[in-house]
């Protein structure tokens, strides 16, 4: 699809899908990651009213675990969410290619955008949701938020016995990489077309977009918006939340 073809910023109507299927086996055994609680409530709830702030989302749809489905519905019942925003719950696959792609099965054809974010970022602020938003709009198939590496990376031989020595085999150059955060967003028909032709191992529906030969740029993303994927990532998380209360005077 060229960019002519792509919606007008004046009739595009966004929706997000947020797979949140997994088991998250990095924090431990017990409930699905995504339902950890952060300051008492799931990070779940914290991701969806994230996405939902921006006035652009009419449609937030979770993806819950295959037998999860009704857990997380009255989940989000019983949390207040905006009520300007509609809110989905399906179940999701094996893999989370799987559950992107139930999810984008339950938007209505009336929507042109699809954002698709991770239910373990919780905290990314409205801003850059719509900074992604804004960028599809204006004409990008595929649109992801990104920060600068502060760390040097290597290229390595990854050790046969984990914990080994690895050797060293390059060192990209830094300033022309980009850590990637969510949410993503895509021309709904492209992320559709991908779906529907990509397989094997991919990391990110941005690069499942790659694959298809379109352009996918890349948005300043925000420290905030870092994956809650251990346990001193709640730490951080919990600290993040207490600033912003005390920021916002409550």
């Amino acid at each position: 699809m060229s960019d002519d073809s792509l919606p007008s910023p004046l009739t595009a109507r966004t929706a997000a899908v947020i797979p949140a299927a997994g088991r998250g086996v990095r924090l431990g055994p017990g409930a699905p990651k995504a339902l950890r609680t952060l300051n008492g409530t799931p990070i779940l709830i914290h991701a969806v009213r994230a996405l939902a702030a921006s006035r652009a989302v009419s449609l937030v749809v979770v993806v819950a675990p295959p037998d999860g489905a009704a857990e997380v519905k009255s989940l989000l019942d019983a949390h207040a969410l905006p009520e300007r925003t509609d809110f989905a719950v399906v179940p999701g696959g094996d893999s989370r290619q799987e559950s992107v792609r139930l999810g984008l099965d339950a938007i209505p054809p009336d929507y042109d955008i699809v954002l698709v974010h991770d239910a373990a970022r919780p905290l990314v602020p409205v801003d850059t949701v719509d900074a992604v938003i804004e960028a599809v709009r204006d004409g990008a198939p595929a649109v992801v938020p990104a920060l600068p590496l502060a760390d040097t990376v290597k290229e390595v031989e990854p050790a046969a016995t984990p914990g080994d020595p690895e050797p060293v085999l390059s060192t990209p150059e830094r300033a022309r990489l980009r850590a990637v955060q969510t949410p993503q967003g895509f021309d709904r028909a492209i992320l559709v077309r991908a779906h529907e032709t990509v397989t094997g191992e991919v990391t990110d529906d941005a690069g499942m977009v790659e694959r298809l030969g379109q352009r996918v740029v890349a948005v300043p993303g925000h420290e905030e918006a870092f994956k809650v994927t251990r346990p001193l990532d709640l730490v951080l998380a919990e600290a993040v939340l207490a600033r912003r209360r005390l920021n916002d005077g409550f």
